[in-house]
């Protein structure tokens, strides 16, 4: 065992703070005795000379040694009522650990404290200075305002805005109007009339797409419900849906779910009431919409609600490291000053 091995079970000793004992109205802290275990078995011990000058000097001190025995030494707490020969060693060993001890909290809450406040803080003239370093592209950000008017069919803004700016979309215009045709039909609950229109626009469409086509007719059961035509629906999900159902799980799950409106009477009971909110009709007209636009060879989704949900997942990776200016707002986009 080591020198600091031994350190270490004392300072595991202390810690725990064995009882002190009193003699003489004085207060003692208990002695240490070092004896070495399981000695040679086949000498004798014997005390050198100067161990016994020792033993005379410091009655308390008991030091039995080996020397063929490797074992590390043992540390024994004292008697009750032994003399105070050694107190002095261990009162001077005892402050010691003891301060070394407050040492190591003093040096832990130091770093909890550094660890806390490590953060950095940018001005806001930092900051700014960062974003104007950042050159963009004027065409770019044409580009990207061209991309969310197509892509979401605003065919009155994309034609404005390819006058005012010059940019030119990727795809005929004309197509926007003809794709939101069928999206307007879903939003309306016309679901039959949004079917025939994506025939007319492209018919390999459905024909390609059948969790598309399952949601249309899902949809058009849903309507039917909607409009109290309770045997009408029940045909139609018996006809239309169930053989979709037995070909999928999924469609089969779906398909119950849809039925089990007809089991209400009130529908703000029903577990499954959501299937006649708008929602639902706005989620199976979005499905439809980015259905075309894959046909089209075209993005289904626009690029800067993409760009504003990384915009957001960067603030909040940065917030962990720094305090800076964010944007709060992403309708304004101000700048908020940084709060340390």
């Amino acid at each position: 065992m080591t020198q600091s091995d031994i350190v270490s079970s004392l300072v595991v000793s202390w810690t725990h703070k064995p009882k002190l004992y009193k003699n003489e109205a004085q207060i003692y802290p208990p002695r240490i005795e070092i004896r070495t275990q399981n000695p040679s078995p086949t000498r004798k011990q014997t005390k050198t000379k100067t161990q016994k000058q020792n033993h005379r000097r410091n009655p308390n001190y008991s030091l039995s040694h080996s020397s063929e025995s490797s074992r590390p030494p043992k540390l024994t707490a004292p008697k009750e009522n032994e003399p105070r020969g050694g107190a002095l060693m261990s009162f001077h060993l005892s402050d010691t650990i003891d301060q070394a001890i407050r040492q190591l909290e003093e040096i832990e809450a130091q770093l909890k404290a550094a660890m806390s406040g490590s953060k950095k803080l940018i001005t806001r003239e930092e900051w700014e200075k960062k974003l104007n370093d950042v050159k963009i592209k004027k065409e770019d950000m044409n580009k990207l305002v061209m991309n969310f008017f197509v892509t979401e069919g605003y065919v009155d803004a994309a034609e404005k805005f390819r006058k005012e700016s010059g940019t030119e979309p990727d795809i005929d215009l004309a197509t926007i109007t003809e794709r939101m045709a069928v999206k307007k039909a879903v939003q309306c609950g016309n679901v039959e009339d949004a079917i025939d229109k994506m025939n007319d626009l492209n018919p390999e469409i459905l024909d390609t797409n059948p969790q598309l086509c399952f949601h249309l007719q899902q949809q058009r059961l849903i309507e039917l419900i909607r409009n109290g035509k309770v045997e009408e629906a029940l045909e139609f999900a018996q006809e239309e849906l169930a053989p979709r159902g037995e070909e999928n799980q999924s469609f089969l799950e779906e398909l119950e779910r849809t039925v089990a409106l007809l089991a209400f009477e009130d529908i703000s009971n029903c577990p499954v009431g959501e299937l006649l909110d708008i929602s639902q009709r706005l989620k199976t007209a979005s499905e439809v919409n980015a259905a075309i636009l894959t046909s089209q060879s075209h993005e289904k989704d626009p690029k800067l609600p993409s760009l504003l949900k990384m915009l957001v997942w960067a603030q909040n990776q940065l917030d962990e490291k720094a305090h800076y200016p964010r944007i709060n707002d992403l309708s304004t986009a101000k700048l908020e000053d940084p709060s340390a």
